[in-house]
């Protein structure tokens, strides 16, 4: 929480990130399932600093990350929803670098 709002905003970035690298391994299912929960913390550090503008992204990503624990054992046993979550995450994680600026 004392780092600035780009480098936490960076951190979820690459929570995303590792998600999307993670989900292509079957046996890493409670990695990538740690790695949802935290980024769900990540955002309830991170949205109390952010503009409105940023806030709205994060509220809806919180939404995603809750759609894929609700469903995540069906996500998580077919190959084809796995990998539709992992490709959620990169595009998350590419606009949430993009959204912190750490790119320019």
């Amino acid at each position: 929480m004392r780092d600035p709002l780009p480098v936490r905003l960076g951190g979820l970035a690459a929570n995303l990130a590792r998600v999307k690298s993670f989900s292509d391994n079957p046996m890493h299912r409670h990695v990538v399932e740690s790695l949802v929960d935290e980024s769900k913390y990540f955002i309830e550090w991170t949205a109390s600093d952010a503009g409105a503008d940023i806030q709205i992204e994060l509220v809806e990503l919180q939404r995603q990350l809750a759609r894929w624990h609700h469903r995540w054992e069906i996500i998580w046993a077919d190959p084809i929803q796995r990998a539709a979550m992992a490709d959620q995450a990169s595009m998350w994680a590419q606009k949430l670098l993009e959204m912190s600026g750490l790119l320019h």
